[in-house]
């Protein structure tokens, strides 16, 4: 994508967040990451699959579908949110126009910027960072510190945050059209989807297939931890374990029951991601942190 004079919306709302930005320029080695549970649907297809035919990676307000807030239509809180940090650019622009959403992984972790968001993810390729505007914390929260990959200070400013791991992220708006031929490095599977119908989906996919060692947590682990989210989700999760244990195909096999609210087992998912990270999930390895390649289809 070419920034020109500022005539669309994307260009003006870089320009418009590039003005407020100050501090070094992000090293061209990191990467962003869109963080995704690759199990679950996107308008009533498993979402790679989905990915599969429409090639190219929707905002939420295409899609219906987030693992955060779905708060994406006129009038909502993303809409505001977007409003406010773009200077109003997006405010006519229709849904396909808008950014889509991941985070800045100058952590370099294996499983992902943002795993609040998915046992998996999708990493862009360095070219994606000029066309992309940053934030820290959340756009969810106000967020009154932005940058772009030419200069920013929000590295410094996470570095220094007390928060918890599952909210420590920069988060990252991608302007112009997310295509996965073009745009996208790889796409790093949690090891538990190895020989399911998501492995087979992703190598329909036009970008390279990795993977990660997974996330796994026992039961006797989990309960151990009735106060990070709440007792009740400690029992979801004992009851929908298998062999004694979750991982991120186990819950996302449950999600797709229809018994379970979405909201409750992404609680679980929470509990998960936080305790059952693998080993180097946070660990800074020099450059992107590649899995094992698998060739895509």
């Amino acid at each position: 994508m070419h920034f020109g004079n500022g005539h669309t919306p994307q260009e003006r709302a870089v320009r418009h967040v590039e003005a407020h930005s100050l501090g070094p320029a992000v090293d061209p080695a990191l990467r962003i990451t869109l963080n995704l549970h690759p199990d679950r649907l996107a308008r009533g297809l498993p979402i790679l699959e989905a990915l599969a035919q429409d090639r190219t990676y929707r905002s939420q307000f295409v899609t219906g579908t987030s693992n955060g807030g779905l708060t994406a239509h006129p009038g909502g809180d993303r809409w505001r949110w977007e409003s406010r940090i773009f200077g109003a650019a997006y405010d006519t622009a229709p849904g396909h126009e808008r950014p889509v959403y991941g985070a800045l992984n100058f952590r370099r972790q294996l499983v992902g910027a943002a795993p609040r968001f998915g046992s998996s993810h999708f990493r862009l390729t360095g070219e994606t960072l000029r066309r992309a505007t940053f934030c820290y914390p959340d756009s969810a929260a106000e967020p009154s510190a932005f940058g772009v990959a030419a200069g920013m200070s929000l590295i410094e400013l996470a570095e220094a945050d007390d928060q918890d791991a599952l909210n420590d992220y920069i988060e990252a708006q991608v302007h112009g059209r997310v295509v996965l031929a073009r745009d996208m490095e790889a796409l790093v599977l949690d090891e538990s989807y190895r020989g399911t119908p998501v492995e087979t989906a992703a190598l329909r996919l036009p970008c390279p297939v990795e993977w990660h060692p997974g996330y796994r947590l026992s039961v006797e682990e989990l309960r151990r931890h009735p106060d990070f989210r709440g007792t009740e989700f400690v029992e979801l999760g004992a009851r929908i374990a298998e062999d004694g244990h979750l991982d991120s195909r186990i819950i996302g096999d449950a999600a797709r029951t229809g018994r379970h609210e979405l909201q409750d087992l992404k609680m679980v998912w929470h509990c998960l991601a936080h305790f059952g990270a693998p080993q180097g999930a946070g660990t800074a390895l020099g450059g992107h942190t590649p899995g094992v390649s698998t060739p895509s289809a």
